[in-house]
């Protein structure tokens, strides 16, 4: 889940949340990511040349994926990891303390943080076969979980790594959705680009078809929504050069072909938030709803 010290705080709270991310323009939505902001939270740990074993660069995509779905117009407390301390925190507990004297509510958040069976670090949900600890997540107690989003980071030894990950993916995903079949379950995998090159093409390709494998083909198995993203950096200067890479990069770029349209980040948001909206009434996730319809609905939450 999200890094319990604070180096991606300040990215995340001057992040737009206002603007629609959803195209209107061109018939059915379209939904556009926040490629800048993307770029901002890993230049972070990969300036600081850490590892995927680090934990730090999984991190701050984590923080991405769970802005993207604040910015979609769902609760922003209701979206694990949260952009601030604690990352998890069930929503009963922040009503309470909203009701709460200020003195007490402000006494209260100071502990907060060490008290860990009322708000973890990370979200762990129980799964047809065994306890998962998952990435990004949207729950609540009356709802159950809605999203439940898994990610996965690797910069290096691609040939030996992809079918690992193809083996680790396809069990998490049964295991999840066999026990919550309503929900939106994802993958999200990124890799530096460097996987293009002449050496790794073979492991690209297998990516890419893992990727599509991994996707529920009408059985209720595999994952909702797949994608793929690459990242590109340049080791001698890697903070100020971080790129990230999709079917969106540009006709003129030379690896804009490297992620398939059907794999890349605006699919993957689309497919899971239209998961989530379908399989809930319209007085549910209001405010998403008005965002995917590109107008401000009648009806109120919970009505």
């Amino acid at each position: 889940m999200a890094a319990e010290h604070g180096e991606f705080d300040a990215v995340l709270a001057a992040a737009d949340l206002a603007a629609n991310p959803w195209d209107h323009t061109r018939g059915k939505p379209r939904y556009r990511i926040d490629t800048d902001l993307l770029q901002d939270l890993v230049r972070l740990p990969i300036a600081d040349e850490a590892t995927t074993q680090s934990g730090r660069l999984a991190k701050g995509i984590d923080a991405w994926v769970a802005h993207e779905l604040r910015r979609a117009g769902f609760d922003p407390d209701d979206v694990w990891p949260r952009a601030t301390r604690p990352r998890v925190l069930p929503r009963d507990v922040r009503l309470l303390m909203e009701k709460l004297p200020k003195t007490l509510s402000a006494e209260i958040a100071r502990r907060l943080p060490a008290l860990t069976s009322v708000a973890p670090s990370d979200a762990r949900f129980l799964g047809r076969a065994y306890v998962k600890q998952v990435d990004v997540a949207m729950a609540r107690w009356d709802r159950g979980p809605e999203l439940l989003i898994s990610t996965k980071a690797m910069t290096a030894s691609f040939g030996k790594n992809v079918a690992n990950r193809f083996e680790e993916a396809y069990g998490d995903a049964g295991n999840l959705r066999a026990r919550y079949p309503l929900a939106g379950v994802g993958f999200l995998f990124v890799q530096r680009a460097t996987i293009l090159g002449e050496k790794d093409k073979a492991a690209f390709e297998k990516t890419v078809d893992m990727m599509r494998k991994l996707r529920d083909r009408g059985d209720g198995n595999g994952y909702n929504a797949t994608c793929l993203l690459l990242l590109e950096w340049d080791d001698a200067n890697p903070g100020e050069s971080v790129r990230v890479l999709d079917h969106t990069t540009g006709p003129d770029d030379e690896l804009s072909e490297g992620v398939p349209e059907d794999l890349g980040a605006p699919q993957f948001f689309a497919s899971l938030i239209e998961t989530v909206l379908e399989a809930t009434p319209v007085s549910e996730h209001v405010h998403a709803r008005g965002r995917y319809a590109g107008k401000e609905l009648a009806v109120h939450e919970g009505e």
